[in-house]
């Protein structure tokens, strides 16, 4: 019996990076997975053909997560085509680096109008869906500098400090209905981003992991797994650290 069969996922922001990790990995323990992002282009279309591939259905969902219509209406569309929606993993998300002396308001408000609000518009509208079921769990992909702060990050920090105080405030709440809300906060990570750093930027990063590599979109993808399955059905409101160690 595979971890998620007969469940269905819904992952922000998961035509490409981490949350494409995460949609392959739940569909190969047998989730469906309907998934979101800006727009569908032809990269989306290719993510829908190989995570179908899979055996499972999949379907993906241009929204701007930012904003609440369009969330409500993207979940109403989605609880129609797959019937339930038991997991939601909140992995919408964008940068706008800056010194706080130079970042601008436009450069803040989008941050957390797409880390944040989008995680708030996607909890509302599809809490009554989990409820009526009797259960859900919710994952909010935040960030290991959610939780020590980073210089020229201010923006991202505090929307992935949200995150986390928001899984934990859903937790609290939801926790007598059977919904559980946890977070987590990947540290260095290969992606396409980190690729382009420096050598010695790189180099500087590794040397504040006790593991001395970066993490695998895989390990994120593993970890999500266990808190969208029945193997975490008593953990809820927590936060993990994939980060090799680096903020212990």
């Amino acid at each position: 019996m595979k971890l998620l069969e007969g469940k269905t996922a819904l992952i922000t922001g998961a035509a490409r990076g981490i949350g494409k990790a995460l949609a392959l990995k739940f569909a190969a323990e047998g989730a469906n997975i309907a998934f979101t992002d800006l727009v569908i282009d032809e990269n989306g279309k290719a993510t829908e053909a190989e995570i179908a591939a899979l055996g499972v259905k999949c379907k993906g969902y241009a929204s701007n997560a930012a904003k609440y219509d369009d969330t409500q209406a993207v979940v109403d569309e989605i609880k129609k085509d797959f019937g339930s929606i038991d997991i939601l993993v909140n992995n919408a998300g964008i940068t706008k680096d800056n010194i706080m002396l130079r970042m601008t308001e436009a450069e803040w408000d989008a941050v957390i109008a797409v880390n944040l609000k989008s995680a708030f518009n996607f909890i509302k509208a599809v809490l009554p869906i989990m409820m009526r079921q009797k259960g859900g769990s919710i994952i909010n992909m935040a960030s290991v500098v959610g939780v020590h702060g980073n210089a020229g990050q201010a923006n991202y920090a505090s929307s992935k400090a949200g995150l986390i105080a928001l899984a934990k405030s859903v937790a609290q709440e939801m926790g007598k209905k059977g919904i559980r809300a946890n977070a987590i906060a990947p540290g260095f990570i290969e992606t396409a981003m980190t690729a382009q750093l420096p050598d010695d930027v790189r180099a500087e990063w590794l040397t504040k992991i006790p593991l001395r590599r970066g993490g695998k979109v895989e390990d994120i993808a593993n970890v999500a797994t266990f808190l969208a399955s029945d193997l975490s059905s008593y953990v809820t409101g927590q936060v993990i650290q994939v980060d090799g160690g680096m903020n212990m």
